[in-house]
């Protein structure tokens, strides 16, 4: 075929779910000729060209256009100067068994969407389509053994494990270890149980903003090695069992710094409520103008004096973003 099918989009809460165009090709290679999606494939070359992707497309429409396989673009909508802007994520797929009454599921997604549910989202929006409007009996699939992101989308979709095998990968040039995955009609179509609500755990840190004499406020930057490495941050750290907040801080502020601060230097100003995966964080946020020493990074990490009104140009973690706009409005 020299032109994409006759195929109406799926849409779902985010995304798009279309034919793929020409035009997608040059996204599309940029995805997958990427060694962390492509070695998940077991169809894909690495290192995968330009004019393979090229080729690639247009025979989907084949495909489509046969009845034999579905394979679609996951698209999702930027808002641009001129209205919404699509952009290519990653590709989902429904392969006909030759008994026509199965199906093979397949996806990928870009490495910088990794980790928002968007293979979830297209995988089981696409596998519905076909269960409703082709009359499949079962859908499967398959996920190598240590891709445990892919076993928990399949899941969530609603496959089953079923077993595992041996599944040969172009991409790592031979036979693999996969887990199989298998459900039936019924229980795809089957809304899904409830999700129990797991409460997380609380973790209390204590911060500090130090002003100094011109107004300017210290940063310091995390090193490698530790979560959120690179990211700018207020001074402090995590409350022991027992420890008030106020003497954290003076802990953390001798530990890191190297100066002495009393508890009547530290003003309670504001504090971070933020919902990390694992943790929700509370963070109360402290002005001190006053200490004794010299500052110095004991930790060995960069330090950085900055002006409130220059604080948003140096990329911070979540919970330590919202404290900048009451720091602006105070200082």
């Amino acid at each position: 075929m020299t032109s994409p099918p006759d195929f109406p989009p799926l849409r779902t809460e985010r995304l798009i779910l279309r034919v793929l165009r020409a035009e997608d090709a040059t996204a599309l290679h940029r995805l997958v000729n990427d060694w962390e999606v492509a070695k998940n494939l077991a169809r894909v070359r690495y290192p995968y060209e330009l004019a393979r992707a090229e080729e690639w497309v247009r025979s989907t429409w084949a495909q489509i256009a046969a009845g034999d396989a579905w394979h679609l673009a996951i698209v999702g909508e930027e808002d641009g100067s001129e209205g919404p802007v699509e952009r290519l994520v990653g590709c989902v797929a429904l392969t006909l068994d030759s008994d026509r009454k199965q199906a093979e599921l397949g996806y990928w997604v870009g490495r910088k969407f990794w980790g928002h549910g968007v293979a979830t989202e297209a995988a089981a929006a696409l596998c519905r389509w076909a269960l409703e409007t082709l009359g499949l009996t079962g859908i499967h699939a398959s996920a190598l053994k240590d891709n445990a992101r892919s076993a928990a989308v399949l899941q969530r979709v609603g496959l089953q494990p079923a077993g595992e095998a041996m599944q040969t990968f172009i991409s790592r040039g031979g036979p693999m270890p996969v887990r199989l995955f298998r459900a039936g009609r019924e229980a795809l179509l089957a809304p899904p149980p409830e999700t129990p609500r797991v409460e997380k755990p609380i973790l209390l840190v204590a911060a500090v903003a130090l002003v100094d004499a011109d107004g300017r406020v210290l940063l310091a930057r995390r090193p490698e090695g530790k979560p959120l490495a690179g990211l700018w941050e207020f001074p402090g750290g995590k409350v022991k069992p027992g420890e008030s907040p106020e003497a954290a801080l003076i802990r953390e502020l001798k530990e890191e710094l190297d100066i002495d601060v009393s508890e009547s230097c530290l003003a309670p100003f504001t504090f971070a409520s933020h919902g990390y995966e694992a943790f929700h964080l509370m963070m109360p946020l402290y002005l001190c103008r006053k200490w004794g020493g010299t500052i110095r990074p004991v930790e060995g990490q960069a330090l950085a004096w900055v002006r409130p009104q220059q604080m948003g140009g140096y990329a911070m973690p979540p919970a330590d973003k919202p404290l900048v706009a009451m720091l602006l409005d105070f200082l």
